[in-house]
């Protein structure tokens, strides 16, 4: 098992959390859901896994290239 690190792709606040630690999912499942420019930009499981690590809350600002959440695949 390979642990993968979820990374964000633009700068933005954290929006929504979609799943939780201990979830599975699926490749392109949405894990949680960023506001950026009064956009919703998803932020999704790159492969199937088990979530074991989500490293950010609502409402958190994260920069691109953030790792926001670990699964192992």
């Amino acid at each position: 098992m390979a642990k993968v690190d979820i990374k964000t792709e633009i700068t933005g606040n954290v929006w929504k959390i979609e799943k939780a630690v201990g979830e599975q999912v699926g490749e392109e499942d949405v894990i949680l859901i960023l506001e950026s420019m009064k956009m919703e930009i998803p932020v999704s499981a790159p492969e199937d896994g088990v979530i074991i690590e989500i490293l950010v809350a609502e409402g958190d600002t994260v920069t691109e290239g953030t790792v926001v959440a670990r699964i192992e695949a």
